[in-house]
C-alpha cells in the first residue's frame, strides 16, 4: 500500500483534518487489555491522586497512537510514517463520568524533504491544554 497523498499535492502549510478521539476509563481500561500496561494510575482514581495527579491519566502510548491516527487517516497508509516521536508535556486527565474527555488533535506539513518525504507537525491538546510537544512525523508520500 501506498500513501493515497501526493509529495507535488502539497505545499508547506497543508493542513490535515483535524480529529477528535473520545477517551473514556473504559477505553482506558481495553487499552490496558491490550498492551499489558496495569499501572494503577491507568484505572485506580485514589491511587492516581495519592501519588499527585488530579486524577486517572491516559497511557502516554495511548496518547501518542491516537495523535498519529490523524497522519495514517490523511495518507490512508499507516507504513508511510517512517518517523515519529513527542514529548509528553501534560497527562490527559480522564474524568469518571460517561463522557470521559478528548484528545483533539491538528497537524500541518512543515517541511518538505528529499525523497517524497513530508514533516507533519502535530498540535495535540486535551481540555484546553498541550499534551504533547514536540510531535512531529516523517512521512513517505506518493
Amino acid at each position: 500500500m501506498t500513501a493515497k497523498i501526493a509529495y507535488g499535492d502539497v505545499e508547506v502549510g497543508t493542513e490535515l483534518p483535524a480529529q477528535g478521539f473520545p477517551v473514556t476509563r473504559a477505553t482506558l481500561v481495553q487499552y490496558a487489555g491490550a498492551s499489558g500496561d496495569f499501572n494503577p494510575i491507568h484505572w485506580n482514581e485514589k491511587f492516581a491522586k495519592e501519588v499527585g495527579l488530579p486524577d486517572v491519566i491516559a497511557h502516554g502510548m495511548f496518547t501518542m497512537a491516537e495523535a498519529i491516527r490523524v497522519v495514517t487517516d490523511w495518507t490512508g497508509d499507516p507504513a508511510a510514517v517512517v518517523e515519529y516521536g513527542v514529548r509528553f508535556t501534560k497527562p490527559v486527565v480522564v474524568p469518571n463520568d460517561d463522557q470521559g474527555t478528548t484528545i483533539e488533535v491538528s497537524g500541518k506539513v512543515a517541511a518538505k524533504l528529499d525523497d517524497n518525504k513530508v514533516r507533519v507537525d502535530l498540535t495535540v491538546v486535551s481540555e484546553g491544554r498541550k499534551v504533547l510537544g514536540m510531535s512531529r512525523a516523517v512521512v513517505q508520500l506518493s
